[in-house]
């Protein structure tokens, strides 16, 4: 608790590792706090092409590489749960449920959670619900499966099971898909994926406590052991009391200072117009170089 850190960043996704690459090389004393696996929600991807020069890769290689790159900078990653921040005499505190540090600037990179479909499918998970085809999809290999959503994750997903299922039905809740065309171009021309339109989830059929399939709005009944939803996420900022924020996403600058002075937010966890790599690492850049130059 004696040692004063230069900057604490919450969470480990590509945004805060991104940003400690660069405080680690401006040669300052940096901590990460991360909850769960570095990569955050990248790290579940089966399939990364929109990155620079990077032709093809996935998500858990793209992790991986870039936990080896901080690491061989001999940066450090807490794995706590930070469950509370505050400011005493103008040194920031951060509180997690094992310990509290001390630091000059907080940068908050918490990211997204998975939006939940409330029809009380939580008690599925592990049981036939997933919301990650690369970290279960082997599970159903040769079955028939379900994905929920019209963006660009549930088409990629589809792409990815399409190799390992009998069958893939994409439940969409519009007329249209609400992703990019070269992905749509592709799922159309899998033999093995079926997108239903103007259609949602009324009720999970289950046998034996396991998902057998879905019963739609529209009363249609679905066949498969497998449910993977891709609806959206939901910003993880609760904890972050007296940070300003526009449905639960935080406000910052064009430095990505939040409204409180020496308190950063970056990556997905901030309001903006697109949630992709790139612009998180972006992100992780500016933060880090204003504070070098404001520390």
């Amino acid at each position: 608790m004696n040692n004063i850190y230069d900057s604490i960043i919450i969470g480990a996704g590509i945004s805060g590792m991104t940003s400690a690459i660069y405080l680690k090389r401006y040669n300052l004393n940096v901590l990460i706090i991360e909850k769960e696996i570095p990569g955050g929600q990248i790290s579940k991807a089966s399939l990364i092409e929109n990155y620079p020069g990077i032709k093809k890769t996935d998500g858990i290689t793209f992790s991986t590489n870039l936990l080896n790159q901080i690491e061989e900078l001999g940066l450090k990653i807490n794995y706590e749960e930070v469950i509370e921040i505050k400011e005493e005499n103008e040194i920031k505190i951060v509180k997690t449920n094992n310990n509290e540090y001390k630091t000059k600037t907080i940068i908050i990179a918490t990211g997204r959670r998975p939006r939940s479909l409330n029809i009380g499918e939580e008690k599925y998970i592990g049981k036939g619900l997933s919301y990650c085809a690369t970290c279960d999809g082997m599970f159903y290999k040769d079955e028939e499966v379900i994905i929920v959503g019209g963006g660009n994750s549930a088409l990629e997903e589809s792409l990815y099971l399409s190799d390992i299922c009998k069958k893939v039905t994409i439940l969409n809740r519009s007329n249209e898909i609400k992703a990019d065309k070269i992905l749509l171009e592709k799922v159309q021309k899998r033999n093995n994926i079926e997108i239903i339109y103007n259609e949602e989830i009324k009720e999970i059929k289950e046998e034996n406590d396991k998902i057998k399939g879905i019963i739609t709005k529209n009363n249609k009944e679905i066949k498969g052991s497998g449910l993977f939803v891709y609806i959206g996420l939901i910003p993880n900022t609760e904890i972050f009391k007296n940070i300003k924020t526009e449905n639960g996403y935080i406000l910052v600058n064009n430095n990505q200072e939040t409204n409180i002075k020496g308190i950063y937010a970056i990556g997905d966890v901030t309001k903006k117009s697109l949630y992709q790599l790139i612009t998180a690492a972006s992100d992780g850049a500016l933060a880090a170089n204003h504070i070098k130059n404001n520390i």
